[in-house]
């Protein structure tokens, strides 16, 4: 070939490469357009514990079932998503959504200053007091307070005064709480110079403790300990004391996503908004509480 017709052949070559090139960042660009105009990943995958009854947990034939999965499948229905849940282990489920291995949680999680700095959350679709529980023949069930409920929001001389006679009560008795969560953090905070704390890796694990005698008393959700207190074991177990909830116990159960997903948050709110306006979320709370717990 002539230096000449190299020279053709070498322009006509970059010119081709140009044009693959255009065509190219074309595709990507679309590709990233069509990304941002899609709200809402079909399938949607979502991860739960499969381990907090009655929110989520995993029936004798092997299926998730609970208040969450109910939830879950009814927002997906209506965003007209495919639905796909698969179970992980508590302790590493939110560095699995930043991973990306997943799009959202729904898993009983309270939603809390401490994780939002982290997650972003949706509105709170359920909100319960935290109960500490006790065998029947425990001194514990002698403690009288006075009060139902006690709100960390702001907290009044009469609850304050609650509380430090609960720290006495407790002093010197192991608690147990699920690890990782608001009720592991608030005796940890609370009560940790006067109590020894006792973590499990799930619910069922610290109920099991709690009936075999292994630890005093535990904190968890007070929906969360309905499996146990019916259960043959767990009959033998109540509640004790107050019901607390605001301040570290959170704003109510939320669905996680990454940080950033704003129109996938969007949608969940939507479909969450419609299921509250419709009376949707509270018939499921209902069916799986006995009362109306979908949150405000």
């Amino acid at each position: 070939m002539t230096a000449k017709g190299f020279g053709r052949f070498a322009a006509m070559l970059a010119a081709v490469m140009l044009l693959a090139a255009c065509g190219e960042g074309d595709k990507q660009a679309q590709t990233a357009q069509s990304a941002a105009d899609k709200p809402v990943p079909n399938p949607l995958r979502v991860a739960t514990e499969g381990a907090y009854p009655p929110y989520n947990m995993v029936d004798p034939a092997g299926n998730l079932i609970g208040y969450d999965m109910d939830v879950m499948r009814e927002v997906c229905s209506r965003m007209k998503v495919e639905c796909g849940i698969t179970a992980q282990a508590w302790d590493g489920i939110i560095p699995g959504l930043q991973a990306g291995k997943y799009d959202v949680i729904i898993a009983g999680m309270s939603i809390t200053d401490e994780r939002k700095q982290v997650v972003d959350f949706t509105q709170g679709y359920a909100i319960t007091p935290a109960y500490f529980v006790a065998l029947n023949d425990s001194p514990l069930h002698q403690l009288d307070l006075g009060l139902e409920r006690i709100g960390l929001d702001e907290i009044d001389t009469t609850e304050e005064a609650a509380i430090a006679a609960l720290k006495d009560a407790l002093k010197g008795k192991s608690v147990g709480v699920q690890n990782a969560t608001i009720h592991a953090n608030f005796v940890e905070d609370a009560l940790g110079d006067a109590v020894s704390i006792r973590r499990y890796d799930t619910q069922e694990n610290l109920a099991l403790d709690l009936a075999s005698g292994r630890i005093d008393v535990g904190l968890a959700d007070s929906t969360a300990w309905e499996a146990f207190l019916d259960s043959e074991a767990g009959r033998k177990a109540g509640f004790v004391g107050p019901g607390f909830d605001g301040g570290p116990f959170g704003e109510g159960l939320g669905i996680a996503v990454r940080k950033g997903e704003d129109r996938l948050l969007d949608a969940l709110n939507a479909a969450l908004n419609s299921m509250r306006e419709d009376g949707t979320l509270k018939r499921m709370a209902e069916q799986w509480f006995g009362f109306d717990a979908s949150a405000r």
